[in-house]
C-alpha cells in the first residue's frame, strides 16, 4: 500500500466508510486492497480467479477471508453483499465480456448497494499492452453507459492524470431497481 497513490487510499476509504454491511473485493489480486478495506473496520472478503494470488493474499493477511472466484460468478447469493470494490479488476476483460461481469455485480448487490470501480481512462474503449496481458482504456461515458445498462446509477466520477502514468478514473455507482 506504500506505493498506492494517497488519493486512491482516500477515495477507497471514504467509499468503504459509506458501505454498511459485507463487501467483496472482486479481483483482489495479492489482497492489499482487501486488507486496507478491513483496516477501515469493514467486513470484507477478497476473491480472485488466480489461485496463486489467493494463496499469496492468505499468507500475507491472516485476518482476512480470501477465495477463488471469477468476476462473472462471485459465488454468493443474490443481493447478499452491500458493496463491491472492483479496483482495476476489469481492465483485462475484453469489452464484450464486461456486461456479464457488471450484471453479476448487480445480481450480488441489493437495491441501493454500492460499487466502486477503478479503470484506466481513455477517449474510447481501446486495448493497450500491459505488464500482465492486454488491458483496455475506457471512457467514463462508455463505462457509465455499461453500468446503467446493468442496473446501476453512477453517483460520482473522479479522474486523475499523474505525470508518467496512464490516466485513471474511478466511478462510484449504486444498484437501482429495474422493472424488467
Amino acid at each position: 500500500m506504500e506505493a498506492v497513490h494517497d488519493l486512491d487510499r482516500q477515495l477507497v476509504s471514504r467509499w468503504a466508510g459509506e458501505v454498511s454491511g459485507r463487501i467483496i473485493d472482486a479481483g483482489c489480486g495479492p489482497g492489499h486492497w482487501t486488507d486496507f478495506v478491513r483496516s477501515q473496520g469493514c467486513d470484507v472478503e477478497g476473491v480472485d480467479l488466480v489461485p496463486a494470488l489467493v494463496e499469496i493474499a492468505r499468507s500475507r493477511f491472516l485476518d482476512v477471508a480470501f477465495r477463488v472466484a471469477t468476476l462473472d460468478d462471485l459465488g454468493v447469493p443474490d443481493r447478499s453483499v452491500s458493496g463491491i470494490l472492483a479496483w482495476y479488476s476489469i481492465i483485462h476483460t475484453a469489452p464484450e465480456d464486461v456486461p456479464g461481469i457488471l450484471g453479476e455485480f448487480a445480481r450480488c448487490l441489493p437495491d441501493g448497494g454500492s460499487l466502486l470501480l477503478g479503470i484506466f481512462e481513455g477517449a474510447r474503449v481501446e486495448p493497450f499492452p500491459h505488464a500482465v496481458t492486454t488491458a483496455y482504456f475506457w471512457s467514463v461515458e462508455e463505462i457509465s453507459q455499461r453500468l446503467a445498462d446493468a442496473g446501476f446509477r453512477v453517483e460520482a466520477t473522479e479522474s486523475r492524470v499523474d505525470p508518467g502514468n496512464r490516466p485513471h478514473a474511478a466511478l462510484r455507482a449504486r444498484r437501482v431497481h429495474l422493472d424488467k
